[in-house]
């Protein structure tokens, strides 16, 4: 009761939240809610009843209504309101997703391998808790982590995404633990269909199209079948921000002391502020010796030396007014991705018999990114007698002084890129169909699968930290110089005593100094190959196998064979000595072997009992059992009551296993009561696997009930009640928690920090994941759909129609607890991918007549937090603490946007078309802004882009 207390108080709350709400009761987001596979309801299809399909569970039954919650995104809908030419796009709106990572979001990714993908994330438990399977099956991931992207799937041929939104690893196995979304693909497609588009932003940048076809074709009097189907898709990238709302200069900013001890908060949120230690063309931040102060020179075009305006307030970093936009780093980050991708997939299918039809399929994926991960940053010390400093202020201003501490964004050089490429492949072969068993329809499949993916992890424009080092220590040659250049040249210090060390001098003070072959230099392209491979093999059997007094007993039983594998490459040099990347190669596989049995149980009086129970065999950890009991009862027609109560798993994937060790440099914080002796600080991190890991154990409890009233034809409302407690979580430590907790005198994390051997930064961090971490996820879901006809209204015969269609989540609890750290919970926090919004919805209204449809789609998240541990004061505030710091202004706005499709139908030559335009963002609504440096907008729950159409055609035979 307590939740539902707490949801009856949220309503009506900031940005009209309780109009948003009631809207929702009418207009609805989702394009379906199914409570069934072969029950049809509105927006979505009917599915066969010889077709295996997730419904939350394995069994195959007629009229049977799963206690798992299921909602079913139909072609129709996906078509109607896609906002681009990717499917993921449009499935991320959905509000029981949250937190994926996406192009938009992962441009800082640069060693990881996420950069560019498309993935799903349900409940914001993390993509790895959420089980991507293409009709019904797991495919091979696109990163180390085993991640599907969504982008590898033949987007001409996805007839409904199906999203289970509980845990269902007793029917599907490991990583279902906040649910399954599936891709169904429309197996039996006859005919040729064509699509293509082109889309670009009101700006005029973000220009894309794509292309796809499919064709499918019967043969052999019906029992064979061909399908298909190709597509092509290129995105220009956008490099560069040129959005007014990234050039307010909304920053967080430290008090002054002295407002502090008078009772002030010790952050203050503002506007009109700019990061001052770090320019374009640097800027001196301190020195070592000498008299003169230099604090504040900043260097500008062609190297002219100014001083730098601090404005009324300043701390270390950030500065209020003045010369706060000199830094232009925030306009150097990229918004979006440039991509190209084009696959094609291929299938065959025969039925030898009434109960045996083969089939096998075939399919080839390449996708290529490019991505602004943003300026070459760095904080540098440079000696008193460095030549180009000398040039700059002259010998007397630097007269005693024998070092001095600058930072820069390094305009001179290019921005750092994500380019990486991936080949994904999948074969399968398979076989199935129906035939009598105890006198009752018996369904069968059995299919071994093998995936492939191979990935070319490209990082351009990458600074080598010793090249640079050479290149930056500048020096006049004396006369007779063991260069033979002429005394006076400017050259780097240390071809005085190895001349053939082939080092270029770098100019770092200014813009336009630097020279291309310094920049040569300094700069590489690190990369790393990895293979990731998956073998797969399944047999699935539903039968009814008797009865009792209430009804049919149905029974699915199965197993599965899979084997994970990662192989790499990575060349000597680009294993260390890089500002990121220092990739290693990760050798390393397990193999699983499962079976699960399922049952389902007339009970009676409208009830049914849903059981399954699975036993799975690790090679690296050993057997564990997960299991699920559900229970529907529907005492009338209108009403359906469910609920389901499970125990799901996450094994330990391959990078968190044989993770070799990537490694990472940065600087620890600056805050001196938090880091200690670390504070501001270098550090070279090494995060490696880690064998001992065992799965992670989860339970999951869902409540909830369905209304069709019998009044209402077409009208569906449901309500559903979740929550999920995960146990043994891998998770891990880095850097910068690593320093705060050997500062609190942990001594476990003091001993993971060493100085570097290396001698590349001060110190050197060792980190691995362990079963330490609990996470804890509750929320509610609510979800309208309603069918119209129009007749109904006219009763004129017209065969138009009106759907409205809404879903919403209201988050209450998103916790992680590492035993260590204070907990806190992230619901409410607007801030970033890890944090999730209180409130998720989607609504969409369309109408359809047998000429037109148009579909209009609002959606958004509610208002929140910057950071939930915040203490919001203006006066009289209490200390400041590193778990609970005091601020001025702890809210972030939420956001609505409104998106508008519009297709005619049309014939060309005898063929039927679409001919479609769709405005994204329809009022230009801005991003969801946050005070921070850099990219100023929460680009996981926001539109960057702006309003941007798209028009094209679609055009089919049957």
């Amino acid at each position: 009761m307590r939740d539902f207390r707490r949801i009856r108080r949220s309503f009506g709350r900031r940005h009209g939240l309780g109009l948003a709400m009631t809207a929702i009761a009418l207009v609805h987001a989702a394009p379906a809610l199914a409570q069934e596979a072969a029950t049809p309801q509105s927006g979505m299809e009917t599915a066969p009843t010889n077709q295996i399909v997730v419904t939350g569970t394995r069994i195959v039954r007629d009229g049977f209504k799963s206690p798992t919650p299921l909602t079913v995104m139909t072609q129709e809908a996906i078509q109607n309101q896609s906002p681009t030419n990717n499917i993921a796009d449009l499935i991320n709106q959905m509000p029981a997703l949250a937190g994926s990572t996406r192009p938009s979001n992962s441009r800082l990714a640069i060693s990881s391998g996420l950069a560019g993908i498309n993935t799903m994330n349900l409940r914001n438990l993390g993509e790895v808790r959420t089980l991507v399977l293409l009709d019904g099956r797991r495919s091979v991931g696109s990163t180390i982590t085993g991640l599907v992207d969504i982008n590898t799937f033949p987007q001409a041929l996805v007839k409904s995404v199906e999203i289970v939104t509980g845990g269902a690893s007793a029917a599907y196995g490991s990583d279902a633990v906040a649910g399954v979304v599936n891709y169904v693909l429309d197996k039996t497609y006859e005919g040729f269909k064509v699509n293509a588009d082109t889309g670009i932003t009101d700006k005029g940048d973000g220009f894309n199209y794509s292309f796809n076809a499919a064709i499918g074709k019967s043969f052999a009097d019906g029992r064979g079948h061909i399908l298909l189907s190709g597509e092509y898709a290129h995105k220009d990238g956008i490099f560069q921000v040129d959005r007014d709302w990234n050039q307010l200069g909304y920053r967080t900013v430290a008090n002054t002391a002295a407002a502090i001890a008078a009772g002030g908060p010790a952050s203050l949120v503002v506007s009109g502020a700019g990061t001052w230690n770090t320019t374009p063309g640097g800027i001196i931040r301190s020195r070592v010796g000498g008299t003169t102060s230099l604090r504040g020179i900043y260097f500008g075009q062609g190297g002219a030396a100014k001083q730098y305006q601090f404005g009324s307030l300043s701390d270390s970093s950030q500065t209020v007014g003045g010369d706060w936009e000199v830094n232009d780093t925030s306009r150097n980050i990229g918004l979006d991705a440039q991509d190209d991708r084009r696959g094609v997939f291929g299938r065959l299918s025969y039925q030898l018999t009434d109960w045996l039809e083969v089939y096998g399929e075939a399919s080839y994926n390449w996708n290529k990114t490019l991505f602004n991960a943003g300026p070459q940053a760095a904080t540098m010390t440079l000696t008193g007698d460095n030549a180009y400093l000398i040039n700059a202020l002259g010998s007397a201003a630097l007269a005693g002084v024998t070092s001095v501490t600058l930072g820069t964004s390094a305009s001179d050089l290019p921005y750092r890129k994500n380019n990486s490429t991936r080949e994904v492949q999948r074969y399968t072969i398979g076989a199935g169909g129906e035939f009598q068993m105890f006198g009752n329809k018996a369904v069968w499949d059995a299919y071994g699968q093998y995936g492939r993916t191979d990935t070319h992890e490209l990082l351009r424009d990458i600074m080598n930290t010793s090249r640079m080092a050479l290149a930056t220590d500048a020096v006049f040659a004396p006369a007779g110089n063991a260069l033979g250049v002429a005394a006076g040249t400017i050259v780097c210090r240390s071809s005085l005593t190895s001349p053939s060390n082939g080092c270029v001098p770098l100019n770092r003070l200014g813009t336009g100094v630097a020279s291309q072959a310094a920049i040569d230099y300094v700069l590489g392209d690190p990369y790393r190959d990895q293979t990731f491979k998956q073998t797969v093999a399944g047999i699935n059997l539903s039968t009814t196998p008797f009865a009792t007094w209430a009804g049919d007993v149905s029974v699915a039983i199965g197993g599965e064979y899979r084997k994970e594998e990662v192989s790499g490459y990575v060349p000597t040099e680009y294993q260390s000595g890089w500002s990121v990347g220092n990739f290693r190669p990760t050798f390393g596989s397990y193999n699983v072997k499962e079976a699960y049995l399922e049952t389902v149980v007339p009970l009676g009086l409208g009830a049914e009992f849903n059981g399954a129970a699975r036993l799975t065999d690790y090679s690296t950890s050993g057997t564990v059992t997960t299991w699920k009991a559900g229970l529907t009862w529907q005492p009338i027609p209108d009403i359906l009551l469910r609920g389901t109560r499970s125990r799901d798993i996450r094994a330990p994937n391959l990078n968190e296993l044989f993770q070799s060790g990537t490694s990472r440099t940065n600087t620890f914080g600056t805050n001196a009561s938090a880091y200690g002796q670390y504070a501001g600080a270098t550090f070279r991190e090494l995060t490696t696997g880690n064998l001992a890991l065992k799965p992670e154990k989860a339970d999951t409890l869902t409540l909830g009930g369905v209304l069709q009233p019998r009044f209402a034809p077409g009208l569906s409302i449901s309500v559903d009640w979740f929550r999920t407690k995960v146990k043994d979580a891998i998770a891990q430590f880095y850097a910068d928690d690593i320093a705060q907790r050997c500062n609190e005198g942990i001594q476990s994390f003091c001993a993971a920090i060493v100085a570097d051997p290396l001698g590349e930064r001060d110190y050197y961090v060792t980190a691995s994941p362990f079963n330490f971490a609990q996470v804890k996820v509750r929320g509610i879901d609510y979800a309208v759909n309603y069918n119209l006809p129009m007749d109904r209204l006219f009763n004129n015969g017209s065969a138009s129609s009106l759907t409205l269609n809404g879903t919403a989540t209201n988050y209450l609890e998103n916790l992680v607890d590492n035993g260590i750290s204070v907990p806190v919970d992230t619901v409410g926090q607007n801030s970033g991918q890890s944090s999730t919004p209180k409130w998720i919805f989607r609504m969409s209204a369309t109408f359809d007549t047998p000429t037109y449809s148009i579909t209009a789609v609002g959606r958004g998240v509610s208002s929140g937090t910057y950071n939930n541990t915040y203490i919001v004061c203006t006066t009289g505030c209490p200390t400041s603490t590193a778990a609970n710091p005091t601020i001025n202004n702890n809210h972030v706005d939420g956001t609505f946007y409104t998106d508008l499709n519009l297709t005619t139908k049309i014939k060309v030559g005898g063929y039927d078309g679409q001919l479609f335009f769709n405005i994204t963002n329809l009022f230009d609504k801005d991003p969801i802004l946050l005070p921070e440096t850099g990219l100023s907008a929460n680009s996981t729950y926001s539109d960057l882009l702006g309003r941007a159409f798209r028009v094209g055609v679609r055009f089919k035979t049957n």
